[in-house]
């Protein structure tokens, strides 16, 4: 395999991981609430899917570091379309309270091991010092285009499927479950890893613990981890002050609800598109900056800067709000991306390849973490203080998370914490 080869493989696995959960995510709730849910219930949908995917976040991650990426990214892809698919027919609260489950349990198992699969495979074809960023990057990309495209293809397919064969609101859930099936196939025919020992079951369930371990005493011991874990919870804090503020904001500068979800709708896409474009810029600005940290410093400052306009113009009415709030919402994503696809280089350059899921995943709950803390505290802050209140102090937040790239260490690739050292080969 080349390193052209496996970029291909490792994009077309992005966009089909994250093409699913895009085409559902404008008619979700929507499709909840027609089949009779009660907003209560709806919440508590998404709050299961969000307690699932926090607890198997480290469990999955030391789970595809010892038995390998393929086989789990295969089982993520499974869940993806038994979930989708029972979204599609639930009538009940527990029909979609059970798909809800087996979306957390897709959302961890897809958290790392395709990054994993990539890096291993580039350093396998061109040794540990292969520069990761460009294809980091196309990888970042190629997720927010598939959240981009699935998004607008979910709101237009109610509209165009045919009422006499699935009710129309379910039609982006079954898309999503088709699309599934087929990172399925290409996961299991096109990401070859090499042949290793056969392992027991017992064995396996014996190494997952301990690896787990091993990759949460490296984050936290490490000075780049500990630092890039820190920068991933400020991260959050502005993504779910994002998303559960922005809504609100959209509906009350369009007029209704209605108005204001197809608002939301496009600005979301507009987003998603900036965030690609974030993502392929990420290598020049660091090679701009002069090193990956430095970029991130930029890409933070951006970040803040945005949600620092978003707080400003919180009290414009009308058009101009609304193009202001959307300008702001993309310029936001750009920025985060770009931050995103170097922390991520850091990191992979700061483990070694026994522990590399792990540490991955242990990222992804550090920044559903600091999302955690901004839905306690940053609703209660807008309702009392107002939009503005709200979205300065994430924009302080992130400000000042850019601190944490100032001087920092340079990756060593190695683990004063290491993993278990017998481990499944991957590409």
């Amino acid at each position: 395999m080349t390193a052209r080869s496996a970029l291909r493989r490792y994009m077309l696995v992005n966009f089909l991981t994250w093409l699913p959960p895009g085409t559902m995510m404008a008619t979700m709730v929507l499709l909840m609430t027609e089949r009779g849910l009660g907003l209560a219930q709806v919440g508590l949908v998404v709050t299961v899917f969000s307690v699932v995917t926090v607890s198997l976040e480290l469990p999955t991650g030391g789970l595809a570091d010892v038995v390998g990426r393929r086989v789990v990214l295969a089982a993520s892809a499974a869940f993806t379309v038994a979930g989708l698919a029972l979204m599609s027919v639930s009538t009940t609260f527990w029909m979609f309270l059970l798909s809800g489950v087996f979306k957390g349990v897709a959302r961890a198992l897809s958290s790392g091991p395709a990054t994993s699969w990539y890096v291993d495979t580039l350093h396998g074809i061109e040794g540990p010092d292969a520069d990761l960023k460009p294809g980091l990057a196309r990888g970042g990309a190629m997720e927010s285009v598939a959240l981009c495209v699935g998004v607008l293809a979910g709101g237009a397919l109610p509209l165009l499927a045919p009422a006499s064969l699935i009710f129309p609101l379910a039609a982006p859930s079954l898309a999503g479950a088709m699309a599934a099936v087929v990172l399925l196939v290409v996961v299991v025919f096109a990401l070859p890893e090499p042949a290793h020992e056969r392992r027991s079951l017992a064995g396996v369930l014996r190494e997952v613990p301990a690896t787990v371990m091993g990759g949460v005493r490296l984050a936290l011991g490490g000075a780049v981890l500990r630092r890039l874990m820190l920068a991933a919870a400020a991260s959050g804090m502005v993504l779910i002050s994002i998303e559960l503020l922005t809504p609100g904001r959209l509906a009350e500068l369009a007029g209704t609800a209605e108005e204001g979800s197809l608002a939301y709708a496009v600005v979301a896409a507009l987003g998603f598109a900036g965030s690609a474009t974030g993502s392929t810029l990420a290598p020049r600005a660091a090679r701009l900056a002069g090193g990956s940290a430095r970029g991130a410093i930029a890409g933070t400052a951006l970040t803040a800067l945005s949600v620092g306009a978003l707080a400003a113009t919180a009290g414009l009415d009308g058009p101009p709000g609304l193009l202001s709030a959307g300008l702001a919402y993309v310029t936001l994503f750009v920025g985060l991306a770009v931050t995103g696809v170097l922390c991520l280089e850091l990191t992979h350059k700061a483990v070694t390849a026994a522990e590399r899921t792990t540490v991955t995943s242990t990222s992804s709950l550090s920044l559903q973490s600091g999302g955690i803390v901004a839905n306690l505290t940053l609703g209660s802050l807008a309702a009392q203080a107002g939009l503005g209140m709200a979205w300065g102090a994430a924009a302080v937040v992130m400000l000042a998370s850019a601190l944490l790239f100032v001087r920092m260490p340079a990756p060593t690739g190695s683990s004063p914490a290491r993993a278990l050292p017998a481990r499944s080969g991957s590409g």
